[in-house]
């Protein structure tokens, strides 16, 4: 439950924040300054901050009455004043709302991803694996073709069904090398389906990627995944 604990942590550094201001020494009256303004970098680090603590949340699928009051419970932290301490039976309260949440978002993506894979497995020239993957030739390659036991060479993107991007090695301009049977069961059997320099959309089911449990916060559970794929070499 990691990215949990990091919402919560969140909260707790700017608590702890809060209190080590108010235990500072009162300095003599004076004529006050006017405030200054942040530089633009602190104000783009803090407004990332909040991007942070936010895509932590995401696990709890947040409606906008209840945002805030998560909203809430960081601002009497922050000032030093909340409502109930954190505890072990506050810590079981947001594992079990975050399973419960978790539940009913990996049923969702379940469906949504059967009739996404349906489509994508009617595309021109769609190639199914052994397992229910289906890779979209887009670029023939003209070189050797990996085995599962090869190292390769490769620049990706991978989305979920709604086009979120949640890995790139394109936009870290870097590729990945990993061996084939060393990846999720989807890459290792569609990447036997390319050839060097050859490009394809592989899109990977559930039970071939991460399965139920998925990579909260980035994939949820059942999701169903699309790897824009460029198979560069295959490292000796």
């Amino acid at each position: 439950m990691k990215p949990i604990r990091i919402a919560l942590l969140a909260a707790l550094v700017l608590a702890t924040a809060a209190r080590a201001e108010d235990k500072k020494p009162a300095a003599p009256a004076a004529k006050p300054a006017p405030a200054a303004k942040a530089p633009a970098d602190t104000d783009r680090a803090l407004y990332s901050v909040g991007l942070a603590v936010a895509k932590s949340l995401d696990v709890f699928s947040l409606q906008p009455g209840e945002l805030e009051k998560v909203i809430q419970g960081i601002r009497d932290g922050a000032a030093g004043k909340p409502k109930f301490q954190l505890d072990e039976k506050s810590q079981q309260q947001v594992n079990e709302l975050a399973r419960s949440r978790m539940s009913v978002t990996a049923e969702r993506e379940k469906t949504k991803g059967a009739g996404y894979l349906d489509k994508m497995a009617k595309e021109k020239g769609a190639i199914k694996t052994a397992s229910g993957a289906v890779v979209i030739p887009e670029k023939q390659g003209t070189g050797a073709t990996p085995t599962a036991t090869d190292k390769v060479k490769v620049h990706y993107e991978g989305k979920l069904v709604d086009g979120t991007v949640f890995d790139s090695s394109r936009k870290r301009n870097e590729p990945a090398e990993f061996p084939l049977n060393g990846v999720i069961k989807c890459w290792t059997e569609a990447l036997q389906k390319m050839k060097v320099g050859g490009k394809a959309k592989v899109v990977c089911p559930a039970a071939i990627a991460y399965g139920e449990q998925g990579r909260p916060p980035v994939i949820p559970g059942n999701a169903v995944l699309t790897f824009d794929v460029e198979l560069l070499d295959i490292v000796k």
